[in-house]
């Protein structure tokens, strides 16, 4: 049986694009799951990624097992600290903000993570994280007190990114930031993709069909949606 990344991999090297819906566990209620559920049972989404920068709540396990009740998609934690971490998942981004220079989203939450994940089953996918400057000061620049980088200096990211696959990681996540004004630059992806061999997530600031559509044409992997979705369980339907 393949792993989730051995998958993810296998759909870049046939052209298969995917599309993960990010689930905020701030912005979601329990009484909400079932018809969440349902709109993402509906959605052309491949993955399901749970977790934000901020959230402090106790019910991350609740939430992800009553998911796992109606959703036959993977589902991976997308985890803000180390305390975000739940055993009900499939498997975790292990992300490292590599795009900033404050060491405790570099490695301190890793390692604070790692008693938590040696007592689950979690698949494991390390990837590098890369904020890029989006018009707005967003959640996870706030959080981490780091600042993103000059979307105008698309040699610099790519840098960072390659980088980071020497460093190790599997995957690639070039974000623009939850609500974001503006999404990363087509050309930005298209740099990544075709200078990096590993797959390349791609998130924040997308509000249409046609901007998913766009960044898949520009090279990358997988496309994230999280506040078009949390606006409008319909997105895909409109």
């Amino acid at each position: 049986m393949k792993s989730i990344y051995d998958e993810i991999v296998y759909s870049k090297s046939k052209g298969q694009k995917l599309l993960a819906i990010l689930i905020d566990p701030d912005k979601v209620s329990m009484a909400s799951v079932a018809e969440l559920s349902a709109a993402i049972n509906s959605s052309p989404a491949t993955h399901v990624l749970v977790g934000g920068s901020s959230f402090e709540g106790d019910f991350l396990n609740v939430l992800i097992h009553t998911l796992k009740k109606t959703l036959h998609l993977p589902i991976l934690l997308f985890p803000g600290s180390a305390t975000q971490i739940s055993a009900e998942a499939d498997g975790i981004l292990f992300l490292s903000l590599v795009s900033g220079r404050n060491p405790d989203y570099l490695i301190e939450q890793q390692v604070q993570s790692v008693p938590l994940l040696n007592k689950t089953q979690l698949e494991v996918i390390p990837t590098a994280y890369i904020l890029v400057e989006s018009g707005s000061e967003t959640a996870v620049a706030r959080i981490s007190k780091t600042q993103p980088l000059d979307r105008n200096n698309p040699a610099y990211i790519l840098q960072t990114a390659q980088a980071g696959v020497y460093l190790g990681n599997k995957l690639i996540y070039l974000e623009a930031g939850s609500g974001a004004k503006l999404s990363v630059p087509t050309e930005l992806i298209a740099l990544v993709a075709n200078n990096t061999t590993v797959p390349l997530v791609v998130g924040g600031g997308i509000r249409s069909a046609a901007e998913i559509k766009k960044a898949f044409d520009w090279g990358a992997d997988m496309v994230v949606i999280g506040t078009a979705f949390e606006n409008d369980n319909n997105f895909f339907n409109t």
